[in-house]
């Protein structure tokens, strides 16, 4: 019984409420993690399998990237990454028989949560035109299908590659590798939904759109914040560091519209004052920003360093790394000094006391790290934020010395690492010449597609032919009407995957399902047993090896479909070795080596306990690769976001039983959400204000320059200690609030943090139903 899915899709529209927790971790999340691995795997199976995730000869956690510490301890995975592991190493299985029994129409009926909950896909599928049904195709058929739709398309750029996060770092170098051989740039991918403005901003200020801290320098940091992110559920390994540089000494600022349990308390269950004491307080000082504050927050805080470096003269900035690192200090002085205090208020809602705090703890500290998610990524002056972020750590020459520096925490395993290896619409130059001159080709120069455009593109025709490498599109992007219109636009649909998605169900014209292998499955090719490798938050790379028997004999791995796809369409004369590639990944690595900086001697690295790091020059030697050849100060307008009269502004967010669009259960144990997912978050004089009460229901309405409604109905009122003028409500459900065009500047990322919406009357379960899917 206990490796059974689901048969009926439990009820999400009636949760039970208690207060929020305050501390996490701890004996539940033990307790938790053994009940999720047990029904899914099996008792066994569960213990053979967690003992090898994340040490030097097992495999990559399929969640979050956050970095392996030195693998010390056996158990080296935290619930939420038992919790991905248990899905993928599931025993259930979706076959034949199954979507013989199910109709498309049925499936689209289910939700997200009880079609991943169906088991891993065993056999490739198709959705014929005009078939009610998926029905088996063998692998060679299935593959020959999308090469002749690519080779019929009238140009390349009519097709689209989507990769997620979780792909090997060898599936993605070959899919662009593919993608530029057929001939575009489309490749849009998760990072344009999550960390583009990361990448934008700190590209343009220190030349390098990556991280520039290493674990260890959290543990020498004197002062870590951490802003707009939720370790505690999003990448709770994250919270063992932060206690570690707690008890070094460290202290810590959370600013955050929530407070979050994992930030005030952390109960490391792996030993015993986790498990039956008090844990550890990491907060010391909570700035409980609004929503899109943060531009306002860090530009006051140069403010007032401007000011302290002027009443004690060369004792406050750091004007040795200014004078000879850093460009455009006296422009940015300048503005910073025009900051007014009544915007900064009415953007962060905080008082100018705490604000005056945190500059005294910064001025108490030589070391400092800022930490940021998607808290600070989702919002139409994200970039902007980001770029004062880094103007914030150069003032005291944080960047490049141990200890300090700018830490974008990126979501799923290996999302950095699929840039790196190609994986972008706007690829450089340099990348694209080596890439050329090792593989004998002219790739395309013209900048590709990002998730927006694509949708734009499929929306409009322009795109004929949608390949994704992983994810769930359909209930991962914005505007949920809109990116189902255009899927069901396109000639082909074509999704890699190990289990049910809804984007399965929303299809084109012609659809395919391609099971394929997991992180956690023994992948075992003409060369023999294959490794993958993957790049962590923080510039590190090392392998990952399966070691499970794989649901079906015949699966393929991502590798492997790529490669045989591109030996069906590009022909027998293509210069690529694809068959090569295919029989040993590390022939594929061979060539990254001679492709990519960094990667010399890429197969014998990876036999290194833990990996390698990736050359990173502001972090290595204070080297800046920008166009002025120094890091960049910059100018910031002060800008927060607009709120009329009468509304509110909902920011949306996982629940600690999800990682992105994957629904682990219904339950946010956090913040005393049971057994419901329609909910949102009021701070209780918000509600007040707008005649709603606990336990009530209504309909979240988005409002945008477009005048389109868009509507998210039947959504159970919580009163929770959220920043006055701010909601919450948890993603995918809201994802249809978000309007496509509503993007940050720069970087295209959509503006899920920023969403202003206001309350109409409750339109019932059943309209709560419709847009459930």
């Amino acid at each position: 019984m206990a490796r059974q899915a689901p048969a009926t899709d439990p009820a999400q529209d009636a949760p039970e409420v208690t207060a929020p927790k305050h501390a996490a971790a701890g004996l539940p999340a033990l307790l938790h993690t053994t009940q999720i691995a047990t029904a899914q795997m099996g008792a066994a199976r569960s213990v053979r399998t967690l003992l090898k995730l994340n040490q030097p000869d097992g495999f990559d956690c399929p969640g979050c990237a956050w970095p392996e510490p030195e693998h010390t301890h056996t158990a080296e995975f935290c619930e939420n990454g038992a919790k991905a592991v248990a899905e993928e190493a599931t025993l259930r299985r979706v076959g034949p028989a199954f979507f013989a029994e199910h109709s498309v129409a049925d499936l689209a009926e289910r939700s997200g949560y009880w079609l991943g909950q169906q088991g891993r896909l065993t056999t490739p599928m198709l959705l014929d035109e005009g078939a009610t049904h998926y029905t088996p195709i063998g692998w060679d058929a299935a593959l020959q299908l999308v090469a002749s739709e690519l080779k019929a398309l009238d140009t390349p750029d009519a097709a689209a590659f989507y990769t997620s996060g979780r792909t090997s770092n060898e599936a993605a170098f070959t899919l662009q590798l593919f993608a530029r051989q057929f001939g575009t740039n489309n490749l849009p991918d998760c990072s344009n939904m999550c960390h583009e403005s990361s990448g934008s901003a700190l590209t343009e200020t220190i030349g390098i759109g990556k991280g520039s801290v290493h674990l260890k320098d959290l543990y020498q940091a004197d002062l870590i914040i951490v802003a707009g992110q939720n370790p505690g559920t999003n990448h709770p390994r994250m919270l063992s560091a932060l206690e570690r540089a707690k008890r070094a000494g460290a202290r810590i600022v959370s600013v955050n519209p929530l407070p979050e349990a994992g930030l005030e308390r952390f109960k490391n269950p792996q030993n015993a004052r986790g498990l039956v004491g008090a844990g550890t307080k990491l907060t010391d000082l909570f700035l409980q920003v609004r929503l899109g504050g943060d531009l306002a927050l860090f530009r006051a805080l140069n403010l007032l360093l401007l000011e302290a470096e002027d009443k004690a003269p060369g004792t406050v900035l750091d004007h040795a790394f200014i004078e000879q690192h850093c460009h455009g200090f006296a422009e940015f002085a300048d503005d910073a000094r025009t900051t007014d205090w009544d915007a900064v208020a009415a953007a962060t809602g905080l008082p100018e006391e705490q604000i005056r705090d945190l500059a005294g703890m910064v001025l108490e500290s030589q070391k400092v790290i800022v930490c940021w998610a998607m808290g600070l990524t989702q919002h139409k002056h994200s970039v902007p934020t980001i770029r004062e972020v880094v103007n914030f750590l150069l003032l005291r020459g944080n960047v490049g010395k141990p200890g300090a520096g700018v830490c974008p925490v990126r979501g799923h395993s290996n999302v950095q690492g699929d840039r790196t290896m190609g994986i972008f619409e706007r690829p450089s130059a340099a990348f694209l010449d080596a890439l050329g001159t090792e593989f004998r080709f002219e790739p395309p120069r013209e900048h590709g597609l990002d998730v927006v455009d694509t949708i734009r593109a499929m929306r409009d025709g322009r795109v004929s032919v949608f390949f994704a490498m992983g994810g769930n599109f359909v209930a991962a992007t914005p505007d949920t009407p809109v990116t189902e219109d255009a899927m069901r636009n396109c000639r082909l649909t074509v999704h890699v995957s190990t289990k049910l998605n809804r984007s399965h169900v929303v299809t084109g014209a012609r659809a395919l399902i391609l099971p394929t292998l997991g992180r956690t499955d023994l992948d075992r090719r003409a060369g023999g047993p294959q490794q993958v490798t993957v790049e962590d938050s923080m510039g590190m790379v090392h392998a990952s090896r399966g070691a499970l028997k794989p649901p079906a004999a015949d699966l393929l791995s991502e590798t492997a479909i790529i490669c045989g796809l591109a030996r069906r369409t590009l022909g027998p004369k293509n210069p690529v070795p694809w068959e090569d590639f295919s029989a040993d990944y590390g022939n594929i690595r061979d060539r990254i080596a001679r492709v990519i900086p960094g990667f010399e001697d890429f197969n014998s690295r990876i036999r290194q306990p833990g990996g390698f790091a990736l050359p990173h020059g502001p972090r290595d030697n204070r080297s800046f690769p920008t166009s002025t050849g120094k890091a960049n100060f910059s100018v910031n307008a002060l800008t927060a976001p607009e709120v009329p009269p009468g509304r509110l502004l909902l920011q949306t967010l996982r629940s600690h039983d999800q990682y992105n669009t994957t629904i682990y259960g219904l339950d946010d144990r956090y913040r005393g959400i049971k057994d419901g997912r329609r909910v949102v978050l009021l701070h209780p004089e918000d509600a007040a204000e707008h005649g709603l009460a606990e336990g009530g229901y209504t309909d979240l309405v988005s409002e945008w320059t477009d005048g389109v409604e868009r509507r998210a109905p039947h959504f159970r009122v919580v009163l929770y200690p959220t920043t006055r003028g701010c909601a919450a409500a948890y993603y995918p459900e809201t994802n249809v609030l978000v309007p496509l065009d509503s993007t940050a500047d720069t970087s295209n990322t959509p503006t899920s943090k920023s969403v202003v919406i206001r309350f109409e009357p409750d339109s019932g379960p059943e309209g709560a139903a419709d847009s459930a899917h």
